[in-house]
C-alpha cells in the first residue's frame, strides 16, 4: 500500500495508537506518514496495529516499506546508528555451520534456540541423527530483512538456497517460529516442516504440557498454525496471553526503544496472579530469552518439556553458546 493510500484510508480512530506502546508514546496513528517516516526504526513490527485496525491497514508492511525506502534513498547504504553489532554478525552470518547438514532432511535450529537452550538443542540433534537427519546452523536472514536491506535479504536467501541444493536436502525442519514463517514462502524447492510436525511424525517427545498460558510469537498470532501443532502435546488448554503487545525484540526496535522493550516484559509480569509459580509457555526462544531477561523467570520453552530436559533459559552465556555452534 502506497503512503498516499495509507493517509487516505486511515480515519485516525486511534485504535492502533491505543493498542501499541510505540504509537501511544508518540501520540500518532498508522496514517501519520511524515512522523512515522522519521520513526520507522522505532516500530516493533508486531502487527498489532493491523490486528485492531477497522480499515485493515497492514501497518507492519507499511513500516517495512518505509525502512526499505530509507535504504534505497541512501544508495543501498544503511545509515541508522546502533545496528553495527547486529549487522556484523547477521549480514553474512558468522556462526553458520553446515558441516553436519547431511541426509535428505536437516534440522534448522536458527540463531537463538541454540543460544538459550544448548542442552535441548544437543538432545534434539542427537535424537534426530538416529533417524538420519542432519543439522544446519544458520540465520534465516529475517533480522537483516527487517532493517530494510533488500539486496542483502536476497543475497542471504540465495546463499541458504545454494547450501541446501548443494547437499541435495529435500526437507528443512524449523525450530524457530520466525524462521518457519520467514523461510516457508521463500524456500519453495524444499519442504519446510516444523519441529512439532516432525516429532509427532516420528513419535518423539513426551505429551506432558499442562494447561497454562502461552505467549504467542508475532508470526503465529493470526493463524496459530504452530500453536495448533503444539496442542497435541498438551493435556489441556493452552490459553494465549492477551495483555502483552510483544516480547520486546520485534523489528530490531529495542535499539531505539529500550525502555518500551523492557516494559513489555514487565507488563507480562504484571498480568500474572502469582509471579513465582504461574507457568507461561513459549515456543519462540527469542521471546522466552528476552522475557526472562526482563524479569519473567517462569517463561518456559515448550520443547524443554517435550524433550524432558527441563532446561532453564541460559541468558548469561547466550552469546557464547551461539559462537559454539560454529565449531560443533
Amino acid at each position: 500500500m502506497k503512503n498516499k493510500n495509507i493517509v487516505e484510508t486511515c480515519t485516525h480512530c486511534h485504535a492502533c495508537q491505543n493498542q501499541c506502546a510505540f504509537l501511544k508514546k508518540y501520540g500518532i496513528d498508522i496514517g501519520d506518514t511524515e512522523k512515522l517516516n522519521e520513526l520507522a526504526y522505532h516500530c516493533f513490527l508486531c502487527g498489532k496495529c493491523t490486528e485492531v485496525c477497522p480499515e485493515k491497514i497492514d501497518g507492519r508492511a507499511y513500516i517495512l516499506n518505509l525502512r526499505r525506502k530509507k535504504v534505497e534513498e541512501a544508495d543501498g547504504n544503511f545509515t541508522e546508528k546502533g545496528y553495527g553489532i547486529l549487522l556484523k554478525e547477521k549480514k553474512d552470518y558468522i556462526y553458520r555451520n553446515y558441516r553436519h547438514a547431511q541426509g535428505e532432511s536437516v534440522l534448522f535450529p536458527g540463531c537463538n534456540f541454540p543460544s538459550f537452550y544448548p542442552k535441548t538443542t544437543k538432545k534434539l540433534v542427537n535424537v534426530l541423527k538416529s533417524y538420519g537427519i542432519g543439522v544446519a546452523y544458520d540465520c534465516c536472514g529475517k533480522p537483516v530483512a527487517e532493517l530494510g536491506l533488500e539486496a542483502d535479504e536476497k543475497r542471504i536467501m540465495n546463499r541458504i538456497d545454494r547450501e541446501l541444493k548443494t547437499r541435495k536436502i529435500k526437507e528443512v525442519i524449523m525450530l524457530c517460529p520466525n524462521c518457519y514463517a520467514y523461510l516457508k514462502p521463500r524456500l519453495t524447492e524444499v519442504k519446510i516442516t516444523s519441529i512439532y510436525e516432525k516429532l509427532e511424525e516420528l513419535g518423539i517427545g513426551k505429551k506432558n504440557l499442562t494447561p497454562a498460558k502461552v505467549f504467542l510469537p508475532c508470526p503465529d498470532r493470526e493463524k496459530k498454525e504452530l500453536l495448533s501443532q503444539i496442542e497435541a502435546y498438551a493435556s489441556g488448554g493452552l490459553t494465549p496471553v492477551g495483555n502483552v503487545q510483544c516480547c520486546g525484540l520485534g523489528g530490531c526496535a529495542p535499539v531505539k526503544e529500550p525502555e518500551l522493550a523492557k516494559n513489555m516484559g514487565e507488563a507480562l509480569n504484571a498480568g500474572l496472579k502469582d509471579r513465582e509459580s504461574e507457568k507461561i509457555y513459549s515456543y519462540c526462544a527469542s521471546c522466552a530469552g528476552n522475557l526472562n531477561r526482563n524479569g519473567c523467570r517462569n517463561v518456559i520453552h515448550v520443547l524443554t518439556e517435550i524433550m524432558e530436559t527441563y532446561e532453564k533459559t541460559d541468558t548469561g552465556k547466550s552469546m557464547l553458546n551461539r559462537i559454539k555452534t560454529k565449531f560443533i
